[in-house]
């Protein structure tokens, strides 16, 4: 089936916001070692989907998610995870901020260990409840305004202005003055979009960065019928657990443990045995040289 014009058009536009992303996001993994997973092949999955799957087995597609370890021939543990959308009317944005949530959250819980920073870069009209409801979840959003669009469109002689009402002729003429651009434009035309929102997209990428960078700043460890105590290292934590008489003498009831990190997040577990509390914090140990403990 033909697309309309006015889908056309419409996708002329995500298409100019992921030509402004994709450079953003591989520019920020290869500054940081990091894997950029996005919808295309890769050898260690069968789909050019980029999806990932749940604790309880359901599959998400998503935009992007940075890897930590990652390659083309193996998947690394996912420090990111990032949706991108552009919406027209208001109408839609509280329904595709919900799809992004429910796309997210139940991957950020699955893989809770790694604390996945969660990432929203949304274009068009949403309304300020939508984002808001984002925002309470813990996501960081990067929003180009509907109007901010049809600006930076506009320096490139391109009307994107529209409505419900907007005629089929209006958008093939949309269609076509998009087309008629020479290459360096549009390339360009990105490029600006990110410009004219420089302090916002640097406010997005500092977040990213820190929660990418973080380092941890104490293991905080509590024996349920004792007093926690503040460890500033995961092996002083798993030394201070091991050393402790532990949940066989039937008195300790339960090991509680918060990871702190320097930018605010914390990852509590709660276990009723020593060996699964370690295990937890074994994952949070830095990789050591071979031979090394």
């Amino acid at each position: 089936m033909a697309r309309s014009p006015a889908h056309k058009f419409g996708q002329i536009i995500g298409d100019v916001l992921e030509l402004a992303v994709v450079p953003l996001l591989q520019k920020f993994a290869s500054e940081h070692q990091l894997f950029l997973d996005r919808k295309g092949p890769r050898s260690c999955r069968d789909s050019i989907k980029c999806s990932w799957v749940d604790r309880n087995g359901n599959s998400h597609d998503l935009d992007f998610v940075l890897e930590r370890g990652g390659s083309d021939k193996q998947f690394g543990a996912p420090v990111a995870f990032i949706e991108v959308a552009w919406r027209r009317y208001t109408k839609h944005s509280r329904n595709k901020a919900q799809e992004i949530q429910g796309a997210i959250e139940p991957l950020a819980d699955t893989h809770f260990a790694t604390a996945p920073f969660k990432g929203a870069i949304l274009a068009g009209d949403f309304t300020s409840g939508a984002l808001t409801q984002l925002r309470s979840l813990g996501f960081s959003v990067l929003y180009f305004s509907y109007d901010s669009v049809v600006s930076v469109f506009r320096e490139f002689g391109i009307d994107a202005a529209f409505d419900e009402s907007t005629a089929d002729s209006a958008f093939r003429s949309k269609v076509r003055a998009y087309a008629s651009l020479k290459p360096q434009e549009k390339s360009r035309l990105p490029v600006r979009l990110l410009a004219a929102h420089d302090n916002d997209v640097s406010a997005f990428m500092n977040a990213l960065e820190a929660s990418v960078l973080r380092q941890i700043e104490c293991v905080v460890v509590l024996l349920l019928y004792g007093t926690a105590r503040e460890l500033q290292t995961v092996d002083e934590a798993i030394a201070y657990i091991e050393t402790h008489a532990g949940a066989d003498n039937g008195n300790l009831k339960r090991y509680e443990l918060e990871v702190r990190y320097s930018n605010g997040d914390a990852i509590v577990g709660r276990f009723k045995k020593r060996e699964d509390a370690i295990a937890f914090l074994l994952q949070y140990q830095p990789a050591r040289p071979p031979g090394n403990r």
